[in-house]
């Protein structure tokens, strides 16, 4: 019988997850500080992590090693994905949101009272689940741009 866990479901410890990636757990904590990766919380504070978030990881460990990008570099990076355009935010929405209006944390990593993103969990947005991965944001602006860039 085969058993399949969907790739977005968290079942892996972080100590397991670490251990996979080969990397030490106060790194995953400083990702997560960092604002680059979200891993989802039980209620006693235990972190748990998806195949979805080990993909997020690797991509962020490619980045830094291959690519020589920081981390101040890839949380530039994602604070550029246009949030706004995927999730269709209002004008009025725009001029009060700090993704909007800022350029230095993805838009993740903000507070979002009195817009339409005020009561979606950031780890089940479409912006974090979608275009927080590898190659995933120029597919976007190329979307949204209707041109090749």
């Amino acid at each position: 019988m085969d058993f399949k866990v969907d790739r977005e479901e968290p079942v892996f410890s972080i100590s397991t997850a670490a251990k996979l990636l080969g990397i030490s757990i106060p790194t995953l904590r400083m990702y997560e500080k960092e604002g680059l990766i979200l891993p989802f919380k039980k209620e006693s504070h235990q972190r748990l992590y998806s195949e979805a978030d080990l993909e997020r990881i690797r991509c962020i460990r490619e980045a830094i090693n291959q690519k020589k990008i920081s981390i101040n570099g890839i949380k530039a990076i994602y604070s550029l994905i246009p949030c706004w355009e995927v999730v269709h935010c209002s004008e009025e929405d725009r001029k009060i949101c700090g993704a909007f209006n800022g350029d230095e944390e993805p838009c993740w990593t903000y507070n979002h009272p009195n817009t339409v993103c005020e009561n979606i969990e950031c780890r089940d947005c479409i912006v974090y689940k979608n275009y927080s991965k590898c190659g995933t944001i120029k597919d976007l602006l190329k979307n949204i741009t209707g041109k090749e860039i």
